[in-house]
């Protein structure tokens, strides 16, 4: 059993404040349309895929927070890691990955399957202190054109 999936049960009281605190910082720049389609990789237990006011779609690679997740609201959620991820090219009209990036397996794959399913709009986040912090933000400027970088208090939140 994954470490998420461990944790599956008591994610949301040791996450759920933050994540959203996050979400409410990243809305004030970044407004979807009702039409749009939104896919959160990473998305756990599916507190950072219900705040948004649009078709909202999210895959996780651990199956216990999937399965949190599901019994929440109407939201395509399905069993994937990011480096391989079930859609089309171009699909979404935006993709997110809150505090999730420094946990992909391959972290430049997972990013240039994000790229490849989303058109032009991109929200992605990570923990500062993570030991791969450096790196994670240079595949991010080689692959994305950041318009906006935002130090938040445990992540970096980059928008395109």
């Amino acid at each position: 059993m994954g470490y998420y999936d461990g944790i599956s049960e008591g994610y949301e009281e040791l996450h759920k404040e933050e994540q959203l605190k996050k979400v409410e910082l990243i809305k004030t720049f970044f407004r979807p349309e009702k039409t749009d389609r939104l896919l959160d990789v990473g998305c756990g237990t599916g507190v950072t895929t219900e705040p948004w006011d649009c078709k909202r779609y999210g895959i996780d690679p651990a199956p216990r927070l999937l399965e949190r997740a599901r019994q929440k609201d109407r939201i395509e959620y399905r069993l994937a890691p990011a480096e391989s991820i079930p859609y089309p090219d171009n699909y979404f009209d935006h993709v997110i990955s809150i505090t999730a990036i420094q946990n992909f397996q391959d972290i430049e794959k997972g990013l240039k399957e994000i790229k490849r399913v989303g058109k032009s709009s991109f929200i992605l986040t990570f923990l500062k202190k993570s030991k791969k912090a450096e790196f994670i933000e240079s595949e991010i400027r080689k692959l994305f054109d950041i318009k906006k970088r935002i130090e938040e208090e445990k992540d970096y939140i980059f928008a395109t």
